[in-house]
């Protein structure tokens, strides 16, 4: 506790509030015959801290970027209908408000497989996608779009400015936390963004995390949990200014920032107000994160001890959904194949792996029906709805859902 490094951001001291143990990468699905090898027993403390000074909340350790995004990164965006919407109506948006000058230009950071900038593409919109994973930025170019496979830094803001000109705008989702230096990014970012332009990005919000006990939410991906405060702070630390913010209801809770040159824009009512919803709720007070980390204890006991219950009546659990964030909830609870047999996932990269750690095998979609079981695990609760949809038949059938955020319960 006392040898802590100290905040990426500012430099200032960090208060550790919650340990969930050894884990490994979120990401790291294992293949059955390789289960053995010492690749994939990689594990690191994921613990979570707050910088005393400008309250932007981190991981204390970390694993390096380029372990964790590579060409056989699994994610894609676009395998959930209810975040091709998200990005069809976000790119729309852009379309609308901000790319209508003469040859206007936009950039995403971590683009994926492309499915914002496919709407952008169509419009014959000047764009580019900076996608480090070359098997998902493959995906994009074959859907239309143009992408340089490369993390973003000042280095390559400053190649693409000489090429391409100023952006209008730059977008990230899901992305902007995952990466450890920030400072360089910011710094390509105002050299890169044009005097009247924004960056806009979407990430966890750690509002909602405390709020909903929503603790799977960190993992090795996730280094940093925006506020607008601690937002507002980073922003102005490069010469750029939080002008306005909005609360997602994707991926179990998102903060939307948009930030633009000092002075450049008018800073929106939905900052301050947020600002002060965050005081109310104790965002940065030591008793909120102790209660935050006495209730995440609480929750796993609870789970496990229901999962065994239900084991020791003879009944089937199985999971839905391999998410990054179920690695967290899953090694953190020491939850295995005894208590949850299988778990499905629509991801053709993920089927027939096995999750990081706990080694759970993971099945195709088919297999959930095959026959039906007793019990479901929701793990990727933030696409409930979609899910419940799609498997209307399991309830129809006498099954049964698991539920963990906000608390245990179910259906």
């Amino acid at each position: 506790m006392s040898d802590l490094p100290v905040c990426r951001i500012c430099g200032g001291a960090l208060r550790e509030f919650l340990d969930l143990g050894a884990q490994p990468m979120g990401n790291a699905l294992v293949p059955p015959e390789k289960r053995g090898e010492e690749a994939y027993a990689f594990r690191f403390r994921l613990a979570l801290a707050m910088c005393e000074a400008c309250t932007m909340v981190q991981l204390i350790d970390y694993v390096r970027h380029d372990q964790m995004f590579h060409a056989g990164y699994p994610y894609r965006s676009s395998q959930s209908s209810v975040m091709r919407a998200h990005f069809e109506n976000l790119a729309q948006r852009f379309l609308a408000d901000e790319l209508t000058g003469a040859d206007p230009f936009i950039v995403e950071l971590g683009s994926n497989d492309g499915i914002m900038l496919r709407t952008i593409a169509k419009a014959g919109v000047h764009h580019l996608g900076v996608e480090p994973c070359g098997d998902v930025a493959e995906v994009g170019r074959a859907g239309g779009i143009r992408v340089v496979n490369e993390f973003f830094d000042e280095n390559l803001a400053a190649g693409i400015l000489a090429e391409d000109g100023k952006a209008d705008v730059i977008f990230a989702a899901n992305t902007f936390s995952h990466i450890d230096f920030l400072d360089s990014i910011l710094r390509g970012i105002k050299n890169l963004l044009a005097p009247g332009g924004v960056f806009v990005f979407e990430d966890p919000y750690f509002g909602d995390i405390v709020k909903r006990a929503s603790f799977d939410q960190i993992y090795d991906e996730h280094i940093f949990f925006f506020t607008a405060r601690s937002v507002q702070d980073m922003a102005a630390r490069h010469g750029l200014e939080l002008v306005d913010v909005e609360l997602l209801p994707v991926h179990g809770g998102e903060l939307r920032c948009v930030l633009a040159h000092t002075g450049a824009r008018p800073v929106s009512p939905a900052v301050p107000e947020l600002l002060e919803q965050e005081e109310a709720q104790g965002l940065t007070e030591t008793a909120t994160l102790t209660r935050f980390a006495d209730g995440v204890r609480e929750l796993g006991e609870i789970l496990v001890a229901r999962l065994r219950e239900l084991r020791d009546q003879g009944k089937r659990v199985v999971g839905y959904g391999a998410t990054a964030k179920s690695t967290t909830l899953l090694n953190y609870c020491g939850i295995g194949p005894d208590l949850v047999s299988f778990i499905c996932d629509s991801t053709p990269e993920k089927q027939g792996r096995l999750t990081p750690g706990t080694h759970i095998p993971i099945e195709s979609p088919d297999a959930f029906a095959a026959p039906y079981p007793d019990y479901a695990l929701l793990l990727a609760w933030n696409h409930k709805d979609e899910i419940l949809e799609k498997e209307s038949a399991f309830r129809e059938a006498g099954g049964r859902w698991i539920h963990y955020v906000p608390d245990v319960h179910i259906d």
